[in-house]
């Protein structure tokens, strides 16, 4: 078992953010791959919207079942070597990728993503507390930001590189398209497109084994969780002090609240970058497989404000505030504006069409106003996680590990607040007033937000 005594709370930052900058990058690729995935398996499997949220199910509900476990182990083996574990189960599930492309059975796809999430878990479980104990606990939110940049890049990123290499020639696999082909070369088309995810998948594999000797043999020192989470010698013996004289991670009301802040907030932030793409297709938007990029490019950018605000210009706990109200502001803007104009993206960046068009290109394809409404839903979620992650982990010395577990465990509002909506938007026939369902979970965090945080006691 790995004790505070065992560890050194390392002199330099940079080769731990760097390692933890590819981890987070990891997270990122392969998170924000379901966004892209829901569309494409709905049109593999023959699924309703409701059926396809059980991408995101499976994947987050992995956290829920895994993340007390995981926090055993990293107990016992250390956070380095959980890191190391975290990949290998990634790459099992990676695997898992292959036979269920090639048999097109959605149960299969549903098994592979949540080994993924389980592994993913123990990675997020050590690699979050890392981040808020590796140096001052004030510019916490500031670090935790730059791992959000590198995180939402890649979300940028493979949406693009998943449209590119699997959704071409996507006009031979519409519903009009397959209608006209009899039952078994419909079912031979449909395994033609399923198979496109064997290599991309084979590639995943051998990148995840890489990285996972690349962490085994790095120096990647162990946290100092006790002596780190404070800013001197006299303020880490009185969060000793405090966290010794409880004897429950549960009395602990900033943590407790801190894990329904993440919950709902996981869950807005899953059901902006990965239902947009489905969204999409339901409006019949041409680039619906590239959508969650949208999403994920304002997300960059409100971590850039996080990078460069917090804590000079902006607290963590006014970060806070603002991302609820924003997120307020932006659902109802997915709620009332128009699914014809183009008006809001024609505004804030068609003007780049003519500098697209000099170097050759074509532009960034515009969007209907409530689809980029629900993209700027990125902005405003940016600085949740960075900013609650050590508002919640404040003051609590050896609690830490089984907090940061209980804090990955809210990630399950990824798996139930998007099913939620799937529900709704099925049940209702509205995909877009189905959205209501995120003004509830803006509201708890904007609560947290000006008191939730500040609570010491029951």
């Amino acid at each position: 078992m790995v004790t505070a005594q065992q560890t050194a709370k390392p002199d330099n930052t940079l080769l731990p953010m760097m390692i933890i900058g590819t981890l987070f990058f990891v997270f990122g690729f392969v998170t924000w791959l379901n966004g892209s995935l829901i569309p494409f398996l709905k049109l593999v499997c023959d699924l309703t919207e409701s059926q396809a949220m059980w991408v995101t199910f499976a994947f987050y509900i992995a956290y829920v079942v895994m993340a007390l476990p995981m926090s055993w182990v990293l107990n016992r083996i250390g956070y380095k070597n959980g890191m190391v574990a975290g990949l290998g189960i990634m790459a099992a599930g990676a695997v898992l990728f292959i036979p269920a492309a090639l048999s097109t059975q959605y149960a299969l796809f549903l098994v592979a993503l949540f080994t993924l999430g389980t592994g993913l878990t123990i990675l997020q479980t050590a690699s979050n507390p890392y981040i808020v104990c590796i140096g001052p606990r004030e510019t916490a939110a500031m670090r935790i930001s730059i791992m959000g940049l590198v995180n939402k890049g890649a979300g940028v990123i493979v949406p693009l590189v998943f449209t590119a290499w699997i959704l071409t020639g996507m006009d031979e696999f519409t519903p009009a398209a397959l209608a006209t082909l009899s039952a078994e070369d419909q079912a031979a088309k449909i395994a033609e497109l399923s198979n496109r995810l064997v290599v991309p998948y084979v590639y995943m594999t051998l990148a995840l084994l890489a990285l996972m000797a690349f962490v085994k043999f790095s120096k990647l020192p162990e946290p100092d969780l006790d002596v780190a989470s404070a800013e001197d010698a006299t303020d880490a013996s009185a969060t000793q002090a405090n966290s010794n004289a409880r004897t429950s991670v549960l009395q602990f009301p900033q943590l407790v609240l801190g894990v329904v802040a993440l919950f709902f907030y996981v869950g807005v932030e899953v059901i902006a970058g990965d239902t947009i793409g489905l969204y999409g297709q339901h409006l019949a938007v041409s680039n619906w497989g590239a959508l969650t990029s949208y999403t994920m490019v304002f997300m960059v950018l409100g971590y850039i404000v996080g990078v460069t605000c917090i804590p000079k210009y902006l607290s963590q706990p006014k970060a806070l505030q603002g991302s609820a109200v924003f997120g307020i502001l932006f659902t109802l803007g997915v709620m009332f504006a128009s699914n014809d104009s183009h008006q809001l993206s024609s505004i804030l960046y068609g003007w780049t069409a003519p500098l697209f068009a000099f170097f050759g290109g074509s532009g960034i394809p515009t969007v209907p106003d409530t689809v980029l409404f629900l993209a700027m839903l990125g902005f405003a979620n940016a600085l949740v996680w960075p900013s609650v992650w050590p508002l919640a982990l404040e003051g609590l010395g050896k609690f830490t590990a089984t907090a940061s577990a209980l804090l990955i465990m809210g990630i399950a509002g990824g798996a139930i607040l998007p099913k939620l909506y799937g529900f709704a938007a099925t049940a209702s026939g509205n995909a877009q007033t189905a959205y209501w369902l995120m003004i509830p979970c803006y509201g708890f965090i904007l609560y947290y937000a000006f008191l939730g945080y500040k609570k010491r006691q029951w």
